[in-house]
């Protein structure tokens, strides 16, 4: 491969990949890749599709990864790297997005097979492709691949190191992806590495997340004592206690942690009692038992440790008031470092998205998690972005072709380091 970065070469390389982008997106869907959690076989067919059409048509560095899996298909639930060789290979760019995909839903509410890509041109959203998985996360896969194949095809060798990592098991927790491979290959991220991850942004590509609220879910069961609802003398109600226990923590937390970051919306830390599951069946009777659940997203300038000795002084005081006990049962628990905004590769994916898109971006942080928090935990820069309409989930999901087009550039920006290469003279 030469050097020489032709800016116009590679764009009109992905422009007219709109055909291939279609072909991409029509063979992806048909081999519906679901977790054997959401009742299917795993990403095993599909990513045997995929390794074999990239070393089809010149991306031949690849690699497997694959988690064992009794559940899934040939045991195994696949993670597949393709790589780029660079001109240095101290620093490499990763861009990784995930092979799995959501149930369809209620099959009613489609307006065509969702395993089936049609393409709709109608306004006022334009050219499209429908299905399920199109955007969420094939939008970025595509993308990633005609970027590198931009590259490949006019024979650019990128800045750096190029790693594509189609990774398994991102809708359901990935422990079969990303964790898998953090705790079985951790040889493969270097602390120096980059990672984009096209999976998630909003319509104008405007938002670039560097961070994730911590994240505590917790289930609470108090334990009173029953007796009919006429003599409340006789027992401990469970369910008063349970629902002054929510109300106290609700205020308490709040209030212990007070916090506000402009980075996150909202820009607080939040305490909600969510799930509630039945006690008693009948009105008369004073419950002896009563189960609740409640979802935190604390700012992560709280380590989750305070909060938790925090809770145990608010359970304290009403299992004294209401002679109950309390006992608590931690259902997600995890902390997030987060990436700096003034990060070099920050401000090389806020400058490729201006010079494609003509848009300001901004750091944001969320409430939710990523794949991106296992990654800051071990001191890789990540960021979460993609220009996106964030349907996701729903039922007749699509992505824009303009979409895929343009994130496709901003990736080969990337690749090539936003930089005109030169000859080595």
């Amino acid at each position: 491969m030469n050097t020489t970065f032709n800016n116009d070469a590679i764009a009109s390389y992905i422009e007219a990949s709109v055909p291939l982008a279609k072909e991409l997106e029509t063979e992806l869907t048909k081999r519906p890749a679901l977790s054997p959690d959401s009742g299917g076989e795993g990403e095993v067919d599909k990513c045997e599709f995929l390794e074999a059409w990239l070393r089809a048509r010149g991306i031949t560095r690849l690699e497997r990864f694959d988690a064992p899996d009794a559940r899934a298909k040939k045991g195994i639930r696949p993670n597949l790297v393709a790589t780029i060789p660079g001109r240095e290979d101290a620093r490499r760019l990763w861009i990784m997005s995930h092979i799995d995909v959501v149930p369809p839903g209620e099959r009613k509410l489609w307006h065509s097979d969702p395993w089936t890509v049609i393409q709709k041109d109608d306004e006022p959203l334009g050219p499209r492709f429908v299905g399920r998985g199109v955007e969420d996360n094939q939008q970025g896969l595509v993308s990633s691949v005609i970027a590198a194949l931009a590259l490949v095809k006019n024979n650019v060798t990128p800045a750096r190191t190029v790693k594509l990592l189609f990774a398994a098991d991102e809708e359901t927790g990935s422990a079969y992806g990303i964790h898998w491979l953090l705790e079985h290959k951790g040889g493969l991220f270097r602390a120096d590495d980059m990672v984009l991850i096209p999976d998630g942004g909003d319509p104008k590509g405007e938002s670039i997340e560097i961070a994730e609220k911590n994240l505590l879910w917790i289930t609470f069961t108090t334990k009173g004592l029953q007796a009919h609802g006429s003599r409340p003398d006789q027992g401990n109600n469970a369910c008063l206690a349970g629902a002054y226990l929510a109300v106290a923590l609700y205020e308490g937390l709040s209030r212990t942690f007070p916090a506000q970051d402009p980075l996150f919306d909202p820009d607080y830390s939040t305490f909600q009692p969510t799930k509630k599951e039945a006690n008693v069946p009948n009105i008369n009777t004073i419950p002896g038992e009563d189960v609740f659940c409640m979802d935190m997203r604390i700012l992560p300038r709280y380590p989750l440790a305070d909060v938790l000795a925090e809770i145990d002084v608010i359970k304290g005081g009403v299992e004294a008031r209401f002679g109950v006990t309390i006992t608590e049962e931690i259902a997600q628990r995890s902390e997030s470092a987060a990436t700096s905004a003034d990060a070099p590769f920050v401000k090389k994916l806020s400058k490729a998205v201006k010079d494609v898109y003509h848009v300001e971006t901004r750091c944001i942080g969320i409430g939710g998690g990523t794949v991106a928090a296992p990654l800051r935990n071990r001191g890789i820069d990540a960021a979460v972005w993609s220009r996106i309409d964030d349907v996701a989930h729903q039922p007749n999901e699509y992505a824009r072709i303009s979409n895929i087009v343009g994130d496709a550039k901003v990736m080969a920006a990337l690749m090539c380091d936003n930089e005109r290469e030169r000859e080595p003279q």
